[in-house]
């Protein structure tokens, strides 16, 4: 599997495991308008989609009430939310043993590339990313897609078979399958089988050790 030169990989429900921060500040943000949500595990779709459309999704707000939604939500993750996360097991020996077989790793994440970049840091990973890619805090750049073809415009001399995403949910298929790149579906996210299964990715793994074999070449 030495094929795939560059090596994407989703944040939330990949990497690291964020449904207290981000369950919590939703609450917040919820509370903020008016809206009383006790239950935590009903606001776990929240990780992985952009929020601008999971408030439109979930609770029906419109434009307006979705940009003061995220502000609010962005209040309480600033402060506390995004360290309110853990990384997933054998995560930094996944990319450290990547880095040595000399693959080029890129983080495409549909959280603010600002948040990303301090969350990378805080867990000591920051160093085996070539490139760091989420969204614009002015909600531009949100959609998997735009985010993947952001990182192939930035390695233009390398051919779409050399880059694979790793991802939990169908927007990390999806954008791959747009912008003609193979993926892996991990079910150790948030994404359930059924939803990382309809969307086709490349392969399905359900650990980080099945993610490290299948791209070192081991068989899964």
């Amino acid at each position: 599997m030495d094929k795939y030169k560059i090596i994407l990989f989703d944040l939330d429900g990949t990497i690291s495991d964020p449904k207290v921060g981000i369950t919590k500040s939703v609450q917040y943000s919820l509370k903020k308008m008016g809206i009383v949500e006790g239950d935590f595990d009903k606001l776990k779709c929240f990780i992985g989609p952009p929020l601008q459309v999971s408030f439109v999704e979930y609770y029906d707000f419109d434009e307006k009430d979705t940009q003061k939604a995220i502000h609010f939500y962005r209040q309480r993750f600033k402060e506390k939310g995004m360290f309110e996360n853990k990384l997933y097991s054998n995560i930094p020996l996944l990319l450290k043993s990547l880095k040595e077989q000399k693959h080029t790793l890129v983080v495409a994440t549909s959280k603010p590339t600002v948040f990303s970049e301090q969350i990378l840091k805080y867990f000591n990973i920051d160093q085996y990313f070539d490139l760091i890619v989420g969204s614009n805090l002015d909600g531009t750049r949100t959609s998997k897609t735009d985010i993947i073809q952001y990182i192939l415009d930035k390695y233009k001399g390398h051919q779409p078979d050399d880059f694979i995403m790793i991802g939990d949910r169908k927007h990390d298929i999806i954008g791959a399958k747009n912008m003609g790149i193979d993926s892996i579906g991990v079910t150790y996210g948030y994404g359930s089988l059924e939803e990382i299964s309809q969307s086709d990715p490349t392969y399905i793994v359900q650990t980080v050790e099945q993610v490290k074999d299948l791209l070192m070449g081991r068989k899964v």
